[in-house]
């Protein structure tokens, strides 16, 4: 188990690598990535019982599936940071002939990616079936998915939220990105998504909030707290709330920064704000 400034010495250099990688060739998504760098380093660095020495199966691990695929800076630099592949390989990101693409996909044999993302609304439905894949193999690990909060006007987030709850899908874990940005604004302006919590309720799912979703002490007592609810019938979601481009002052808030590399300057500018701590690839 890693201490809370162990975990924020990780956050920082994750914050570092997300804008090198999209810098680097200009493309790519640092604003979701940012926001949940606290999340994800919790759960692979503080939660999850996983092994950096890649099975496809993950029979007796825990298993994080990552819905929205675009925010793939964020999960190459942890998984690099974890141990799966080289650090060294963040290099490649969308370069040709990387197993790094802008979207996670399975084909090139990337160590942690279980699944192809990307396509919004698909990452519910794949982790539902990984827990009832561990529920009939009696393997009592957790299946953990991310979500973006606009991901949710999919309707396929919807119908797999009936199907989890009806079939009391108890071992699943979906966390939502509620940070209140999608690609062409705020999503109350795009779509409103109503009271997510009375919904996901309604749905029959046992739901819980993390109000201060970049606050990594926050973020490790409400996973906790997921987890102690688990196995009682009831699928569990999180609302976990993020500030997009959070770490990156000129990036925070705004949904400009969701698809849209930093050039020289703004580079300079952000990694001036998150020292480095375990060392730049």
């Amino acid at each position: 188990m890693a201490d809370i400034q162990q975990l924020k010495d990780i956050v920082t250099q994750v914050r570092r690598d997300i804008v090198r990688q999209v810098h680097a060739v200009n493309s790519g998504h640092p604003g979701g990535s940012l926001g949940c760098a606290e999340f994800i380093v919790t759960l692979y660095n503080e939660i999850m019982d996983h092994n950096p020495d890649f099975s496809m199966d993950g029979v007796n691990e825990d298993l994080f599936f990552l819905s929205n695929g675009h925010i793939s800076p964020v999960y190459y630099s942890v998984l690099a940071r974890a141990g799966y592949f080289p650090v060294e390989e963040l290099n490649t990101f969308r370069k040709l002939n990387t197993r790094l693409q802008g979207h996670p996909t399975t084909h090139e044999g990337l160590p942690g990616i279980r699944i192809a993302s990307g396509s919004l609304g698909q990452g519910m439905s794949v982790a539902i079936g990984a827990a009832l894949a561990k529920k009939l193999n009696n393997d009592d690990k957790t299946v953990f998915s991310l979500h973006g909060d606009g991901e949710l006007q999919e309707g396929q987030i919807w119908e797999a939220a009936m199907y989890a709850s009806a079939n009391h899908v108890d071992n699943l874990i979906a966390t939502i990105d509620v940070n209140g940005q999608q690609i062409d604004g705020s999503t109350d302006a795009v779509l409103s998504l109503g009271d997510l919590k009375n919904k996901f309720e309604a749905f029959g799912w046992e739901v819980l909030t993390i109000e201060k979703g970049n606050d990594i002490e926050a973020v490790v007592n409400g996973v906790r707290e997921a987890i102690s609810l688990s196995r009682k019938r009831k699928p569990i979601c999180i609302l976990l709330h993020t500030e997009m481009g959070n770490g990156v002052d000129f990036m925070m808030g705004s949904h400009k920064w969701h698809g849209v590399a930093p050039n020289d300057e703004q580079l300079e500018s952000a990694l001036a704000q998150n020292p480095e701590t375990l060392g730049d690839y």
